[in-house]
């Protein structure tokens, strides 16, 4: 027995001895351990660890910490644009006896003074010649323009044509040169949900980054227009008028225009101009200083469906409410209550989308309208005519009191 327990002493002791001698070894050399490992084949698996983890696939496409870089990218085109306006206003000498006052207010003292009216708003660098899009009631009526460039340049800009029916104007930057042009994005792209940016100079604090939400595509504000919006609850304020709304890459996606004022009790509801839309009256307008736009001579209502056919409440097409006398129209024999379901080769889903294409149709040209008159499939062939000035403007097209220019 004896025997058998200094035979386990001895062996401890060896042990103790084994153990200590490693961690001598190992605090001299931390690696010689995995090398005798590896040496005699018993390479050890690391354990999996919280780094090592293969990230969820939904991981690869949550949005980023920061919108900087798209900043970054789209923020030296956006500028600011201070438009002055002469103006004279009568001096006025008012009574110091307050009756007086009450009754017969002031009297004029003196010739009319001059004053200088400045207007904020901003505007979007879109070639490197230096036009710049804004919006045309940034810049209506003015004498002088004058833009702040993202570097800190003051630069005189002159007017090239605007066109009211879009609210959309297209600058020229004469004494600056070395411009930064924005990119713009594939309109056919645009998501409803797709982050954006508003970047402008809102209530004159410079440049400003706001984030939010196409809202809605396609939205028609007044029954009268070709136009369509984007809709958006990024903020816009006064004086992000004519300023950039982009996407996550930074790319110019829209124009931002106007919002419904808290007149209307809303919150976040603002609007701009698709990019696609804003490229095309500025090609137009640098080529010819205004817009051209097709017309057929007639007004259109959505196709009226009963409560109790069972189709869907707004049906495929548009309903003529309106033939205009003496235009294409008129002429080709179109009538009211005909629904119109395809121009040329398009098939029209509602009002807008017949506005939409309609305007875009070249004068002179002919073009087939077919559709349904009493149920009964009509073709007609009408001649395109250009399209005289619409009374309403986009900022202004769906109720006045509640719409605000930003």
């Amino acid at each position: 027995m004896k025997h058998a327990a200094g035979i386990v002493a001895f062996i401890a002791r060896f042990v103790v001895l084994g153990l200590a001698l490693a961690f001598v070894i190992s605090l001299i050399s931390p690696g010689v351990g995995d090398r005798l490992r590896a040496h005699f084949g018993f390479q050890r698996t690391p354990a999996a660890t919280s780094s090592t983890i293969a990230p969820p696939a939904s991981a690869a496409v949550h949005a980023p910490a920061s919108y900087a870089d798209a900043v970054t990218r789209a923020a030296p085109s956006v500028v600011n644009i201070y438009a002055n306006k002469l103006v004279t206003e009568q001096a006025v000498q008012m009574f110091t006896d307050p009756l007086m006052q009450q009754l017969f207010g002031g009297t004029p003292a003196g010739p009319p003074v001059p004053r200088t009216e400045q207007n904020l708003g901003s505007g979007v660098i879109v070639s490197p010649e230096g036009y710049v899009l804004t919006n045309n009631h940034v810049i209506a009526n003015a004498d002088d323009i004058q833009v702040l460039l993202y570097d800190g340049r003051v630069a005189k800009a002159k007017l090239v044509g605007a066109d009211e029916e879009t609210d959309l104007a297209v600058l020229k930057i004469i004494d600056a040169s070395n411009l930064p042009v924005i990119q713009m994005a594939d309109a056919k792209s645009l998501r409803v949900g797709d982050v954006v940016l508003a970047i402008g100079n809102p209530l004159g604090l410079n440049q400003t980054v706001t984030m939010g939400i196409i809202s809605a595509i396609g939205r028609q504000l007044s029954n009268s227009s070709p136009e369509d919006f984007i809709q958006t609850d990024a903020a816009i304020n006064l004086g992000n008028s004519g300023g950039a709304l982009v996407n996550s890459n930074g790319e110019l996606v829209g124009i931002n225009t106007l919002l419904i004022g808290k007149a209307a009790n809303a919150e976040g509801i603002g609007f701009a101009i698709p990019v696609d839309t804003a490229t095309n009256v500025l090609r137009q307008l640098i080529a010819t200083g205004h817009v051209i736009r097709g017309w057929l001579g007639a007004d259109y209502g959505f196709v009226p469906v009963a409560a109790d056919s069972g189709l869907p409440a707004a049906a495929r097409g548009a309903q003529v409410k309106d033939i205009y006398p003496n235009g294409p129209a008129a002429a080709a024999g179109l009538q009211v209550h005909d629904i119109v379901l395809q121009l040329g080769d398009d098939n029209i889903r509602d009002p807008g989308d017949l506005r939409r294409r309609e305007a875009a149709l070249k004068p002179g040209s002919k073009v087939e309208v077919s559709g349904l008159r009493n149920g009964v499939p009509f073709h007609l062939m009408l001649t395109v005519v250009q399209r005289p000035p619409q009374a309403p403007t986009a900022a202004a097209a769906a109720n006045p009191g509640n719409n605000v220019d930003g």
